[in-house]
């Protein structure tokens, strides 16, 4: 039986104001005053795991413990089939350089390997966000969300980030960087995740 959230209070388990507001958007409607990993102070935990969930919740646990309130995280990138699911939970990995993230290389880098292993076309792929909600007494509820697609070349797009530009979700001739911001969340691995979690705040 799945836990009920049902304080007024939430932390979000990130440093990225981006995903912070988000989240106060989505949680405006069910009363719930929501902060950050900043605003406690909290340092960002090692992601020592090999799988998207794995990640979510050592950043979650590690929060709810340090501020005794109910702690929210994501773990989220993109797994490419012909490469054996990589990058996977490495997928911010492969754009780091020394002066920050670069997206680019890190598509250029997904292509280039493709092309070494001959990968056929359509070279499927998906991105996958996982959300988990950790309570301070250890528990913790998980919501998965998957959005199937291929990775295509060229990069097409300039709106959204990381890989967009280089991913087509199935069902859409265009690729998430050519897609409008709003259009895309609402049907992104993310949104999908997220559909999910809102049933914990409801009371129906």
């Amino acid at each position: 039986m799945m836990r009920r959230f049902t304080g007024d209070q939430l932390l979000i388990a990130t440093h990225n104001q981006g995903k912070l507001d988000e989240m106060r958007h989505l949680l405006q409607p069910f009363g719930i005053r929501v902060s950050g990993a900043a605003d406690h102070d909290l340092p960002e935990p090692d992601e020592t795991e090999t799988t998207f969930v794995g990640n979510a919740r050592i950043k979650a646990h590690a929060a709810a413990k340090a501020t005794g309130l109910p702690a929210l995280s994501d773990d989220s990138g993109i797994e490419i089939d012909a490469l054996g699911g990589a990058p996977g939970v490495y997928t911010a990995d492969w754009a780091e350089t020394p002066d920050g993230r670069d997206f680019v290389m890190a598509m250029e880098r997904a292509h280039r390997e493709l092309e070494a292993v001959g990968a056929s076309h359509p070279r499927t792929a998906r991105f996958c966000c996982t959300l988990v909600l950790a309570w301070p007494d250890g528990h913790d509820e998980v919501f998965p969300g998957v959005m199937e697609g291929q990775v295509v070349w060229p990069m097409r797009g300039e709106q959204g980030h990381g890989y967009d530009p280089v991913f087509q979700p199935n069902g859409y001739d265009l690729t998430f960087g050519e897609m409008d911001r709003w259009e895309k969340n609402k049907i992104s691995h993310r949104a999908r995740a997220v559909e999910q979690l809102v049933e914990i705040f409801s009371d129906g």
